[in-house]
């Protein structure tokens, strides 16, 4: 009852904060410096009212029916959601142009200004729903102490927050582990959120996965927040079903090489983590990996004796200004390769998108680490 009512207070503030948006941006469309404010055409306020009430129900839908009417309608209101964030930045900086000039004794065409700078903010966005649509491969070297020697000179391949949903889906996939496979990584691991949550057929979707079991040395994967966000037993015997094993808060030995899992729900508290980290009882003479969905607390797994820490989860923040919010939470540990003590972190922007799929100032990846 409690968590219904949060919910309920979530959409309600979500949804208010929507329409306050658009409510600003049409009276930053009518005003007119030269001769007041006037009334804009009535299509425009109906196009912005309905887009204001896009989101939040087709997020709603999303989570209860997987069909392509849905699909699509998600779809529309996920990229008008990603302009609007450019829109309002667009929106600020035609306000402080307009109080600026007139500061300076100017009289600029402030409609001009709008009309400029909201077609930049547009071309900007789409820009970006292009971008998340083009994943690379990020190449890294990653050097550890006592790294058997039957792992010098071997690859492996991290992907993660693919968020297969309305957005993306098995295709998605499926061209994604094409592109895994012609690296041909001796290892494979998922970071978690390979599902966003919301309704999909999990079987179907995770069908191409079978395919990177040809990776020699194991496929693992580890659940995510999106995963856990109820229960999350269907998205795993998805994904067992699938050849790929399943690390829930336990190490598997290959070659020598420790490779250990946490999901999300038991490492996003550092008491649970910890006590995750102590029941694994990794051996810290010897190298070990260890695949847990979020960089939230790098300092409990290097305080066990983890080696290299693989995450996902922060997207890099996707785009401006979300970018800015990840980096001030993450710190270095946000994207790439960095070190806290004698442990190394790589986190992964990840291959998919939550919400807008529109990528600025991250790009969707496949990371491919060579180990030395």
């Amino acid at each position: 009852m409690r968590f219904r009512k949060r919910l309920v207070t979530f959409i309600l503030i979500l949804q208010s904060v929507l329409l306050l948006t658009h409510f600003l941006l049409y009276e930053t469309w009518t005003f007119s410096s030269a001769n007041g404010y006037s009334a804009g055409p009535t299509w425009i306020k109906l196009v912005l009212g309905f887009l204001s009430l896009t989101f939040v129900p087709a997020s709603l839908l999303a989570f209860r029916y997987a069909n392509a009417p849905v699909r699509a309608f998600y779809r529309m209101a996920a990229v008008w959601a990603g302009l609007l964030s450019f829109l309002f930045i667009a929106m600020a900086c035609c306000w402080i142009i307009f109080a600026v000039s007139r500061l300076a004794g100017l009289d600029p065409n402030f409609h001009r200004i709008v009309e400029l700078l909201f077609g930049v903010a547009v071309v900007t966005g789409l820009c970006g729903v292009f971008n998340a649509s083009w994943t690379r491969v990020t190449r890294t070297t990653v050097r550890l102490a006592n790294l058997p020697a039957a792992w010098r000179g071997r690859k492996a391949a991290l992907i993660s927050d693919l968020h297969l949903g309305p957005v993306r889906n098995g295709g998605f996939l499926r061209r994604l582990v094409a592109k895994v496979l012609r690296e041909n990584p001796h290892a494979i691991f998922i970071a978690g959120d390979l599902y966003d949550g919301t309704a999909i057929d999990e079987a179907r979707a995770a069908e191409p996965l079978n395919q990177l079991t040809a990776a020699p040395h194991g496929v693992y994967f580890v659940a995510g927040n999106h995963e856990q966000f109820r229960d999350d037993s269907k998205y795993l015997h998805a994904v067992a079903a699938a050849g790929v094993r399943v690390l829930n808060n336990e190490k598997v030995e290959v070659d020598g090489l420790q490779i250990a899992g946490v999901p999300y729900r038991n490492a996003w508290q550092p008491r649970s983590f910890a006590s995750a980290l102590h029941d694994i009882g990794l051996d810290r003479d010897r190298a070990s990996i260890l695949l847990t969905h979020a960089p939230d607390h790098p300092e409990i797994a290097e305080a066990a004796g983890v080696s290299l820490q693989l995450s996902g989860h922060t997207h890099l923040g996707q785009f401006i200004p979300w970018s800015w919010i990840a980096r001030r939470i993450y710190r270095q540990f946000v994207y790439g390769l960095s070190r806290i003590g004698k442990m190394q972190v790589f986190t992964s922007s990840g291959a998919g998108t939550w919400g807008p799929p529109l990528r600025l100032g991250s790009n969707p990846e496949i990371v491919v680490l060579q180990f030395e």
